[in-house]
């Protein structure tokens, strides 16, 4: 009876595995179902459950999709494991995890895995354009203020690494092939060894005698897969804990580089993620019973003219809520809702109005955040204090954006066209004052815009490969930073204009940003673990791997070094710089995750596209001088 259970038990399992794998498998379910019912389903997936290990590893050859969302899961378990307040983080873990199983199925069951590169591609890029969305506004004021350090950065550290790694392979007299394989590897641009396999197809560089080109190909290679993998590693853990190293801590300085990069702001800029939580206010919602003689018959107009500091927003009568307008009048007995300064007398002391209510419908008033850019000329040149006929109804101005720039909040601020508007208040209220100033009310939302995601997409991406080719080298900004500037531009519009790029919720910008990298390195760590069981053989692979971990490790650490140190640059932003000059987005996820905060990123774009073309340019050149 054991027996038939197990049996019944691990054919139920197996017939799940089986409908998970696809569509495929699934007709076989439909097939055999009619001929001999679950028994030969058994027979369908015998690789998988009487082959065992290779039977697993075969199946995530066949179902790429299994082997992402298992190094998923697995990765991000092994990321969360901590000695002493060290771990790993999310994508590190990932990309540990995908290489051990490509290793595994390549050495043991000479299983090569080869996922598409498209799939990876497209993660990155929304990875790229999520984290545009987030610092769009504070890229260009950190490239004012810091412009120049981010670039000495950049180039501090594409200089010293290709010292190392070109320098290295000649100090341990490696063949030709493996500086440029080192210096792709090292730098985690696959495009370099394209360079070199260039300068080989071209006969800018001709092997040595009994040398052929395809073992010059077979070094770089070698080299880069090597180096690929530690350094990626490697670099998400120096990015994460250089602050940590230097005495820092990241979160206190990723707060202290918010505000320098917000221009001393207290408020998130529109399209900001925050900008429309409600957070604290000085006003309370309070509810009266009308009792004394002096409220009774008095219209919600006339209130609102004696008591501007306090506006009526809700009537009750006999347990109903009212419909409000300005000619409603107040009877005895009926629950009034107002709003207003927690210390103002008229909320405490009930004198005024009445006694105080503890009706619970009385106080169900929904107050709203939203921002309203204001679209007509009539109102251009008023002050907040003229404008007070219009915020009426309980809303108060919670802050003034101008050109997406937070302005001081005062009684005597102008507004003009063009600026926007934060205010908090009931939903009817304030979708009143949006028509009158001309603009749409925008409100927190669940929705996510997909139209202007997938264009500005499109654009960053079409930017991004336009190739511009000189002395046989191709530059181009590259597909990665196209977009993310694309993300970058949609956002600096919508800190001037929040009705732009429609809806983005936060929720599902941060998905698009921690999915997409680290299922990017899940991709990637398939492909590339075959290549590291290639390179492995002789004392060469310690060389590679000694070299490697140079080349990626020292440039940013003396980079991160001479940016707080000579630039006074802040640890965080410093940390961004480095990584972006290292092309390390794995490494910028690190730091934002340890920080707490986006700000790393300010200038990692910059240095970034800086040192992708001057890697290229020195790929290039490592190979011919070989």
């Amino acid at each position: 009876m054991d027996r038939l259970r197990a049996k019944s038990v691990c054919q139920g399992a197996c017939l799940s595995l089986l409908l998970f794998t696809g569509p495929a498998a699934a007709q076989a379910v439909s097939d055999t179902t009619v001929g001999g019912g679950v028994g030969q389903v058994f027979d369908t997936i015998k690789p998988v459950t009487e082959a065992g290990l290779h039977g697993f590893f075969q199946l995530l050859d066949n179902q790429p999709i299994a082997f992402v969302l298992l190094a998923l899961s697995l990765g991000t378990l092994v990321g969360q494991i901590s000695f002493k307040t060290i771990s790993l983080g999310s994508t590190a873990g990932t990309l540990l995890v995908g290489v051990i199983l490509s290793m595994i199925a390549q050495a043991a069951y000479a299983i090569t895995y080869a996922i598409p590169g498209i799939l990876s591609s497209f993660m990155l890029l929304l990875f790229m354009y999520a984290l545009g969305l987030k610092v769009g506004p504070q890229f260009f004021s950190g490239l004012r203020k810091g412009g120049l350090a981010f670039v000495t950065i950049g180039l501090i550290v594409w200089s010293l690494n290709w010292l190392i790694c070109y320098f290295g392979a000649m100090f341990f007299g490696l063949a030709p092939g493996y500086a440029t394989g080192l210096i792709s590897g090292s730098y985690t641009i696959t495009a370099i060894l394209g360079v070199g396999q260039g300068a080989l197809a071209s006969g800018a560089y001709v092997p040595p005698e009994g040398m052929s080109i395809e073992e010059v190909g077979a070094n770089m290679a070698a080299a880069y897969a090597i180096s690929y993998v530690l350094s990626s590693v490697g670099i998400i853990l120096l990015i994460r804990y250089l602050p940590r190293i230097f005495g820092r801590d990241a979160k206190a300085d990723a707060k202290l580089a918010e505000a320098e990069f917000s221009g001393g702001a207290v408020h998130p800029v529109p399209g900001a993620p925050g900008a429309l939580d409600l957070g604290f206010s000085p006003y309370d919602l309070r509810a009266f019973v009308v009792t004394h003689d002096s409220f009774v018959g008095r219209t919600v107009m006339q209130l609102a003219a004696d008591y501007p500091k306090a506006p009526v927003l809700q009537i009750m009568r006999d347990g109903v809520v009212l419909d409000m307008a300005p000619e409603t009048f107040l009877a005895k007995g009926d629950i009034i809702t107002v709003r207003g300064d927690i210390h103002d007398l008229i909320l405490t002391d009930g004198k005024l109005i009445g006694p105080e209510s503890e009706e619970p419908l009385a106080r169900h008033v929904v107050l709203e955040v939203a921002d309203v850019h204001i679209g007509v000329h009539k109102h251009s040149g008023k002050s907040l204090a003229e404008l007070g006929h219009v915020m009426s109804g309980g809303v108060t101005v919670q802050a003034l954006f101008r050109a997406g720039t937070e302005l001081p909040l005062g009684p005597r601020s102008d507004v003009r066209f063009g600026d926007v508007l934060r205010l908090t208040g009931p939903d009817i209220a304030l979708r009143s004052i949006a028509k009158d100033l001309g603009g749409q009310m925008i409100l927190p939302t669940m929705k996510s815009e997909v139209l202007y995601l997938a264009m500005a997409m499109l654009v960053g991406y079409l930017v991004g490969i336009i190739t511009v080719t000189i002395s046989g080298i191709p530059f181009a900004l590259g597909t990665s930073a196209g977009v993310i500037m694309a993300g970058v531009g949609v956002s600096y519009f919508r800190s001037r204009n929040p009705n732009f790029g429609g809806p983005v919720h936060e929720g599902a910008r941060s998905f698009l940003q921690d999915f997409g990298l680290n299922a990017f390195v899940a991709v990637l760590s398939a492909n590339v673990g075959p290549k590291v069981i290639a390179a492995l053989g002789g004392d060469t692979i310690l060389w590679l791997a000694l070299i490697g971990l140079a080349g990626a490790l020292i440039p940013p650490f003396i980079a991160f070094w001479i940016g707080i140190r000579l630039f006074g640059l802040n640890a965080i932003i410093s940390d961004g710089a480095a990584t972006g000059a290292r092309n390390s987005t794995p490494g910028l996820n690190a730091i934002m995750e340890e920080s707490g905060s986006s700000v790393a990123a300010v200038p990692y774009p910059v240095a970034y596209a800086l040192t992708t073309v001057l890697a290229l340019i020195g790929g290039y050149f490592s190979m011919i001088l070989s």
